[in-house]
Order: structure tokens, then sequence, then C-alpha cells
């Protein structure tokens, strides 16, 4: 048995002896104090912001920061005793013996499978999820993303406005559940990552602001609130080791940046590379996988010793969807002009748009991208953001009656060399939406709720209403259930079946050394007729597929081909070893 626990320079740490050390950055505060169960004790204070003080307490008690007179909660604190409003609980990440041995799982295994813990059961909690997993390894899964889990306001919401960064959202369960549930899902042989969000804070319960105001740029801002002060040394150690803390204390797998190109810092060495060189730098005794969230589509972060394994393609996404359904509006303008052309380039490039001017553009987007590893590219057919912002949270298949045609570039995405990622529910063709949702009370409750509705007057194929956010219904809702019907049995055990595929001779030709991404994809196409071809150390992988033109002929001895009478589209594959 082991522990795992992370000194943090934010926060209460367990010391000898019953004793617990209590430390803060607030510079622009005149008195701090830290109140145990009520009983206050003064903390002192240094020249550089800090205040600290180490006085007897146990694991379990409540405490709250004293800044002014003003009491707050613990921005760092592990858990709270309630909601994000009240006061902090105190966690010895110690406590919990860790007995499962794990080696971790290689990137060039990672089948992603994006879960949102409070809509992936009826419970909504971390020890339901957890009797979810077994499904998910059967399915061929290798890597759980969780999405944010950060404390929120309320019990309802994605989890992108948190504003507790190291408290597990304890609707969900407790710190110790989600251990649980990271064992469980290692002693199955899956991974963990989490999506943690840097780039902002939410509306809600961020106190942050009112006792320390240099965390925050008064002039800069981000889409969704105040600009984050990185530059300064004790804001960036919150952030750095908040990464380091949920890979030690949680033992994750992993971390998904939610949307880097928000987080403006303007130090000498950016605040993302300074997170992944202190990754990078530790000896965990497992793969830690680092993957962002980039609307720049840049590739900086991918490049030789750059600390990232992969990131999102939104491109690949935009350009099926706006294939499959005709949709033109808003950021799908420019891979409607022509979806096929765009699905060529992403899979010999990765990237579509790679700084080149395009129709439907305001203006260039992204950086050549040829010569990035296949695998850095994480490709998807739907995520929380692609799904949940639609007014009525259709997935592809509420929008696409072509049932081939969803099988087709199913496969696709899981067979072609890229990192594929399942949504949750997609996997089975759920009938549930994945609507936006919050918990929010009063006149940020209504803000949001008018500013969903007004977001979507502007479409033209929209005439309804928006689904109100704040409502239980509007969650309950998004709640994927359980494959039962035989359209949806049918196609998981499709998804199995590819997946079992891809295991079989894809991931072989991923492990091996491979040549220069740009000079090992050779690709012909007419029409909507591709074959296109990947070389590898040991071999070759070979796709033949139609997007619209009908029937191909398969490649000798293809391991999969579908091909539907009704459809126009058709896939098949082969592994050619040299």
């Amino acid at each position: 048995m082991s522990t795992h626990a992370l000194p943090r320079s934010w926060g209460a740490e367990p010391a000898a002896d019953g004793q617990w050390r209590f430390a803060l950055w607030a510079p622009d505060a005149r008195e701090i104090t830290v109140e145990v169960d009520g009983v206050a004790t003064p903390m002192m204070r240094k020249d550089d912001g800090w205040a600290s003080v180490t006085t007897a307490a146990r694991a379990g008690q409540t405490y709250l920061f004293g800044v002014d007179g003003q009491l707050y909660p613990d921005p760092a604190a592990r858990a709270q005793a309630g909601d994000v409003h009240g006061p902090s609980r105190l966690v010895d990440p110690t406590a919990f013996k860790w007995t499962a041995e794990w080696q971790g799982v290689p990137w060039h295994q990672a089948v992603i499978y994006e879960l949102h813990v409070g809509t992936f059961t009826p419970e909504g909690t971390f020890d339901a999820a957890r009797h979810g997993l077994a499904r998910l390894k059967s399915l061929g899964v290798t890597v759980i993303e969780l999405m944010p889990l950060a404390q929120f306001e309320g019990q309802r919401g994605w989890g992108y406005d948190g504003v507790l960064p190291y408290a597990p959202h304890n609707a969900y369960g407790s710190p110790e559940d989600l251990k649980h549930f990271v064992e469980a899902a290692h002693r199955l042989g899956l991974a963990v990552m989490l999506d943690v969000v840097y780039n902002h804070f939410g509306p809600a319960g961020n106190y942050l602001a009112a006792w320390c105001p240099r965390f925050f740029h008064s002039s800069r801002t981000s889409p969704w609130g105040q600009g984050i002060a990185y530059e300064e040394p004790a804001v960036r150690a919150f952030f750095i080791e908040n990464a380091l803390y949920w890979l030690e204390e949680f033992q994750l797998d992993g971390l998904r940046l939610d949307a880097v190109h928000a987080m403006d810092d303007e130090s000498d060495s950016h605040i993302l590379d300074d997170i992944g060189r202190a990754i990078r730098a530790r000896e965990w005794g497992r793969p830690i996988h680092l993957v962002t969230e980039d609307e720049r589509n840049l590739t900086r972060y991918f490049h030789d010793d750059a600390p990232f394994d992969g990131t999102w393609n939104d491109d690949w996404h935009h350009a099926v969807h706006c294939l499959l359904t005709g949709e033109s509006e808003s950021y799908y303008a420019p891979f409607a002009v022509d979806p096929l052309a765009d699905i060529e380039t992403a899979l010999r490039d990765g990237y579509v748009e790679q700084g080149q001017t395009r129709p439907g553009s305001e203006k260039p987007r992204g950086e050549p991208s040829s010569d990035l590893p296949r695998s850095a590219f994480i490709n998807f057919l739907g995520n929380h953001d692609q799904v949940g912002n639609r007014a009525e949270g259709e997935r592809l298949h509420h929008l696409v009656s072509d049932e081939s045609a969803l099988r087709v570039v199913t496969a696709l995405t899981l067979l072609s060399p890229c990192t594929p990622m399942l949504f949750m529910g997609d996997e089975f063709l759920t009938d549930a939406p994945f609507l936006f949702f919050t918990d929010f009370e009063g006149e940020l409750a209504e803000a949001v709720r008018s500013g969903r509705a007004r977001e979507f007057e502007r479409f033209s194929a929209f005439a309804g209403t928006v689904p109100d956010p704040n409502a239980p219904e509007t969650a309950l809702r998004s709640q994927i259930g359980r494959p039962e019907s035989e359209r949806q049995l049918r196609h998981e055990a499709f998804v199995r079946d590819v997946l079992a595929l891809r295991e079989i001779h894809v991931q072989p030709l991923l492990a091996a050394p491979t040549p220069t991404p740009a000079a090992a994809v050779t690709m012909a196409r007419e029409g909507a007729r591709f074959d296109v071809a990947w070389a590898f150390g040991p071999g070759r992988l070979l796709l033949r597929f139609s997007l619209g033109d009908g029937a191909i002929e398969p490649p000798l001895d293809p391991f999969f081909v579908e091909a539907q009478p009704d459809s126009r589209f058709s896939i098949a594959a082969a592994v050619r070893m040299e």
C-alpha cells in the first residue's frame, strides 16, 4: 500500500503531531487569520505577501480564512464542507491507501472517452460512475477523460465555472470517492485524465477577487471574466501546483487543459510551458498525458521535446459534420465550402486550417501541421462543446438518418492513425441530448438564461425556445442512460468491433518508430472516393472509403469492410506488413 501527497504553497497541509500548516498569499490584506471550527488563530505575515501559521487541527474539521475581518473559504481547499460560499474541510491526503499496481497506458494505445460525472449515470456520482467502467473497458476504451471537477456553484453544471480548483465537486462525492474511482479504473486497465480550467474562474463563489485583487489583471480579461495575473510568482505556483496535485494525490494519468488560447501571460516563459515542464521534470512511474484545447491551431507544443502529447482537433469534427449535415452557419462556414477537400487535408496534415486564406473565414488561423505525429491530433465526431453549444444539444446521430454514413465516419475516426475520442453516449447512439445546464440563482440565473436565448437568435435554422439552463430537468434530460434498443445495441457492438481491430492491427503500427509524417502518407482521391495509406516502420495502414459516391472495391485481404447497399457511404481497411 502507498500514500500520495503533494506539499503545496497554498492552503492547509498536515504536519507532525496533530499540527497543520495554513498558508495564504494576500499581499493587499492588513490582518489575516485562520478559523478552525470557529476558533481563530492569527497568521504571521511576510513582506512577500504570504501569511502562515502552524496550529493544532485534525482531518474532518472545517476552517475559513479571515481577511480583514471577512471570512472566506480556502481557494486551495481539498474539499468543501458544503457549497462554495461556506467553510472548507481539512483532508489528510496520506489517509487514502492506494493498492492497485499500475503502469499506465502509453499514448499510442489511447482511445479516449469524454465523461461528465453528473450525467453519466442517474445518480451522478463518482461511485455510480465507477460501476460503469467495466462496460467502457469491454468497448475498447483505454482512457477516461473526466470533464472538470473543481467545485462550482450549485449542484449541476458542466464544470467550466469552477471556483475552487483543488476541491472535487462534492455533489459528485468526496475526494476519497474520486480516488476509489481512479483506483477501480486502474484495476481494469483504464487510464484517467482530468479536464482542468486555468484560464478563468466561474462567476459565483470566486472570492479571490475580493481579498486578493493582485491575483487578477484590472485591464486584461478573458472571454469569461477577469484575466489572471500569471506573472505573479504566487499565482503561477497556484496553477502549477494544481496540475501536480491532481496527478500526485489522485494518481491521474494526464490533464486536458481547457482553452489555452485564453491563458494570456506576458512572462518570459509562458505559464503553459512552465506547467508542462514541471510535470515532465518529475518521475511518475507511469506515462502522463498532456492535452490542449487551442483554437489557434498552434503546433509548437508538440514538436521534438515539447511537453504535450495531443490537442483536440475541431477541424476534423467540423469537416465531417458539414459533410453529413449540410450546416454552414457560424464557425461551420469555411468547412461547408468543400468538406471533402477538408477531410482530405485533415487526413494528410492533421489540421485543416494551417494559416491559409479560406472562403467563409474572416482571417487565417493556424500553422502548418504536416510534420506533427498523427497521434498529436485527437479526432472526434462530438464533444461537450460541439454538442452542448447547440440550442437543443443534438448529437450527430440525431441530425443524420443514414446509419451507414454514421458507421463509415465512425470507423474512419476510430481507425485512422490519429488519436480517437468518443463523447459519452455516442458509442451507442443515446437518445439523450447534451444540453447546457447550470445551477445559478437570482440575477446570475436570469443573465445566463436570457444570454443563452439571445445567442441563438442569429441562427436562421433555429426556431424554438432554448431549454432553461437552470431548470433541473435540463440536466436530467442530458443523462445518457444505457443502450436498450436493437439499434443502440447494434451500434455499440459495431464500435466494439472497430476498436478491437484498432487494438490488434493499428496500435502495433503506432508503437513503432515512424518516418516523418509528411512523407509517410499517400493519398489518391476521385470525387468522394479516397485511397489513403500511412507508412510506419513495420508496415502500412490502408483505408479505402467513399463519402458519397457509392460502393468501393476493398483492398486485398481487408480486416474490415463496411458497405450498405442503401447508402453511398462505405469503407474498407487493411494492413500491409513490410
